[in-house]
C-alpha cells in the first residue's frame, strides 16, 4: 500500500497567526503517510469496535499524542476516555401463530429486556406492516409501542427484513438496558388469532474507548475548540477476492491523520488563546457512542466550535482546493473558515448532499443537537463513492495531495477561532423527540 506522493511536495507549511514574525511549524510528507498506513494497515483488522484491532488503533494514536505533548482532559489519568455499553444479542426465540411454529430466519426480536413473552392473551397488540406501507414508519411505530407487539411483515419488505435480521444477529449495542415494550417481527405473515412467543437475549457489558488530548489555552482556557475524527471502522466484513478486511483509509483514518496533525501543529505554533481538545472517537460505525460519551462529561456551553472531519481522502465534487461542511447554513461557522481563507485559492463549499442528512450522521451530531456550532468536514463524494465501506477503502485509493491542502485549509481557517478573536453563532438546539 503506497501513497503517490507529487514531486515538490517535500513539506506543507501551515500558515498561522498573520503577526507571527518566527518560522511556521510544518507537517512532514512522510509523517502524513505513516500515519494512515499505520491506522489502515492489515494488522489493525480494519480497527472495529470491541476488536484487538481498535485496541492496537488506539495504542498508536495514545502513542502519538503523548510525543506531541499534549494533555489527558481534566480528570483523566491518561488519553483513554474509558466507557461502557451494552450488547444484546438474540439468543433462543420461539414464536408460534395460530397453532403453527415459526422459523428462526423469519423472526427478528428487538428487546432490551432478558426475556420477552406475549402471547394474545397477555395484552400484546398485533402490528402489521402491509405491502406499500412505509417499513420505517411502522418500524419505528411498533418500537415505541407502549405494549409489547408482534409485527406480522409482508413478504413484499423481504430484502429489507433479511437486512434488519443480518444485524439483529450481530446484537445491538445501547447505552444502557431500557425498559421498552420490545417487539418481534414476523416475515411473511398474515393473521394471528393465537400467538405465543418467547424471546432470550444474551447480555454483555462491553468496554469502548476514545482517545483524547488537549493543549490549555492561554487567555481563555475555559472556552473550547474542539477537533475530532472517528478511528473505528467496519473491522472484518465479506470477502472479495480474498479480502475481508475493511481497511477505513478514508473513512476515516484520513480524518484521524488530520486530527493528529493538527494537534502537532497547533503544539509546536503555542499561540492559542483557546483550550484546543483533539479526540479520536469510538463506535461511530454502530451508532456514535464516543461521540455521545464524550459530549456527556462536559458543558455543551463551553464548546465554542468543533471541526469533526470525515473523508478527506478524494477530490470533492467542487474539484482541487475544496471541501464542504455539513450544515453550513446553520451558522455562521462556514463564513468565518472562509473568511480566514481569503488569498488563497482553497473554498467551503455547503453540503451538497442534503439528501443523505449528512449533518446528523456523524459525530459532530451529539454536540449540534445541544446547540454548538459542531460541523463535519469532508471531501467524499458519498453519492457515488465505490471504495465507501468495501474492502478496496485502502490507502493506494487515496489522493495525498487533496488530504494536505484540507489540513493546511483548516489549519489556516480556524486561526480567529483558536485565537480567541472569532466566535461563531450557536446552532438552534435539536427538540428532543416526544
Amino acid at each position: 500500500m503506497k501513497i503517490k506522493i507529487q514531486a515538490g511536495l517535500a513539506a506543507i507549511l501551515f500558515l498561522g497567526s498573520c503577526v507571527a514574525q518566527r518560522q511556521e511549524p510544518s507537517v512532514q510528507e512522510d509523517e502524513i503517510t505513516r500515519i494512515i498506513k499505520t491506522l489502515s494497515a492489515d494488522d489493525m483488522q480494519g480497527r472495529a469496535a470491541f476488536t484487538p484491532g481498535i485496541d492496537k488503533a488506539a495504542s498508536f494514536i495514545e502513542a502519538e499524542f503523548k510525543k506531541i505533548g499534549l494533555q489527558p482532559l481534566a480528570g483523566e489519568n491518561d488519553f483513554r476516555q474509558e466507557f461502557s455499553v451494552t450488547r444484546i444479542s438474540p439468543a433462543l426465540v420461539s414464536v408460534t401463530i395460530d397453532g403453527k411454529s415459526i422459523e428462526a430466519a423469519n423472526i427478528i426480536t428487538m428487546s432490551e429486556k432478558e426475556l420477552l413473552e406475549m402471547s394474545n392473551s397477555s395484552g400484546a397488540s398485533v402490528i402489521k406492516i402491509a405491502a406499500g406501507d412505509q417499513f420505517a414508519q411502522k418500524y419505528r411505530a411498533a418500537l415505541d409501542s407502549k405494549t409489547p407487539a408482534l409485527v406480522l411483515v409482508d413478504q413484499s419488505h423481504a430484502t429489507i427484513f433479511k437486512r434488519l435480521l443480518g444485524s439483529a444477529k450481530r446484537g445491538r449495542i445501547v447505552e444502557k438496558m431500557g425498559d421498552g415494550a420490545g417487539a418481534v417481527f414476523v416475515l411473511g405473515g398474515t393473521e394471528a388469532n393465537t400467538f405465543d412467543v418467547k424471546a432470550n437475549n444474551k447480555v454483555e457489558t462491553l468496554s469502548l474507548f476514545n482517545v483524547a488530548g488537549m493543549i490549555p489555552g492561554k487567555s481563555k482556557e475555559k472556552e473550547l475548540v474542539l477537533f475530532s475524527a472517528h478511528y473505528d471502522h467496519l473491522g472484518m466484513i465479506e470477502g472479495v477476492e480474498g479480502d475481508s478486511i475493511a481497511n477505513g483509509a478514508d473513512d476515516d483514518a484520513s480524518g484521524t491523520t488530520a486530527v493528529i496533525s493538527l494537534a502537532k501543529y497547533y503544539k509546536q505554533l503555542k499561540n492559542n488563546e483557546r483550550t484546543l481538545v483533539f479526540v479520536a472517537f469510538t463506535a461511530e460505525e454502530v451508532g456514535g457512542f464516543g461521540a455521545r460519551h464524550f459530549s456527556s462529561k462536559l458543558n455543551p456551553d463551553d464548546v465554542v466550535a468543533m471541526f469533526n472531519i470525515e473523508m478527506i481522502g478524494k477530490e470533492s465534487k467542487f474539484g482541487k482546493n475544496a471541501a464542504f461542511i455539513t450544515g453550513f447554513e446553520r451558522s455562521d461557522f462556514g463564513e468565518i473558515l472562509q473568511k480566514n481563507l481569503a488569498g488563497t485559492e482553497f473554498k467551503f463549499h455547503p453540503d451538497p448532499y442534503p439528501a443523505q442528512n449528512l449533518f446528523y450522521r456523524s459525530d459532530n451530531a451529539t454536540l449540534a443537537a445541544l446547540g454548538v456550532p459542531a460541523h463535519t468536514i469532508s471531501t467524499d463524494q458519498i453519492d457515488s463513492d465505490k471504495f465507501y465501506h468495501t474492502v478496496n477503502d485502502e490507502v493506494e485509493t487515496l489522493d495525498s495531495a487533496n488530504i494536505w491542502a484540507t489540513i493546511k485549509a483548516i489549519a489556516l481557517s480556524a486561526r480567529s477561532i483558536v485565537s480567541g478573536t472569532d466566535t461563531p453563532k450557536r446552532i438552534p438546539k435539536l427538540e428532543p423527540r416526544p
